[in-house]
């Protein structure tokens, strides 16, 4: 018996603890990713679900909600549930790629090169919506892994006396601590923005790599929950040491 018999046999198991409905979930998941259902084809009616699982109507919709959620069907008002085709406009790429190549507190760690007010300069003054000459803390860091520098950040926050960033940013010891930004507490948001770029020279010496070298570039500006700009920044990441990399599709073996 192949895998597409096993995966069609598949019951909900009603002495698991898992819930229902993500064992449903996880059954629909595995026939699309063996081939069971085919991009376009149309899955069972939520009747038909229903009476072959032995569920209710309302499972059965979180269930189909669930598999909207991870981009693997699309419903349609009065035609019922299809399986989507491969689409790689759709592909998105996560940061969380990143922080798990250097999240290991043995192999990595955060130097801190810099942390002082300054006067904002005007493209800062542009991106924290200041005045230019306005007083802001500008930090600067690099992070190594195995005692090779592989990231360097650096940051412009807004100067506010009564909270301690400079004390919260000085105790980011890992690059968890960083992507979290623990320094950063009350924000309401962030934008990112990823570009390839090469470095300068001082890009260069810090990162001991030669200048001119590409560098992927990851800008960040976070907002408070009055919808103003506080942080405004870039990591700057070597681009032989990283890859940014997504799937698309159902994984097989869930």
């Amino acid at each position: 018996m192949d895998a597409r018999d096993v995966t069609r046999l598949e019951t909900i198991d009603r002495q698991s603890y898992e819930p229902a409905y993500a064992q449903l979930a996880g059954i629909l998941q595995r026939q699309i990713a063996t081939g069971i259902y085919r991009p376009g084809d149309q899955l069972p009616s939520e009747a038909q679900l229903c009476a072959q699982f032995g569920v209710s109507p309302m499972t059965v919709r979180r269930v189909i909600n669930i598999l909207v959620d991870k981009g693997l069907v699309s419903t349609a008002q009065g035609k019922g549930t299809f399986v989507k085709r491969l689409n790689l406009g759709e592909a998105t790429f996560q940061l969380r790629v990143l922080a798990n190549q250097l999240n290991h507190a043995e192999r990595t760690k955060v130097r801190l090169l810099e942390a002082r007010i300054v006067s904002a300069d005007e493209r800062a003054a542009r991106k924290l919506a200041i005045t230019p000459g306005e007083r802001a803390i500008m930090i600067r860091r690099l992070v190594l892994e195995e005692d090779v520098p592989t990231i360097y950040h650096r940051e412009v926050i807004v100067y506010d006396p009564r909270r301690p960033v400079v004390e919260a940013e000085l105790e980011v010891t890992s690059l968890e601590g960083l992507f979290e930004g623990h320094g950063r507490g009350g924000l309401r948001r962030g934008e990112l923005t990823i570009e390839a770029v090469t470095l300068t020279e001082e890009e260069a010496t810090l990162l001991q790599v030669p200048v001119g070298s590409a560098a992927f570039c990851i800008e960040h500006i976070f907002y408070d929950f009055d919808d103003r700009p506080v942080s405004w920044g870039w990591f700057i990441c070597r681009a032989d040491r990283f890859r940014f990399s997504t799937h698309l599709g159902a994984e097989p073996g869930l």
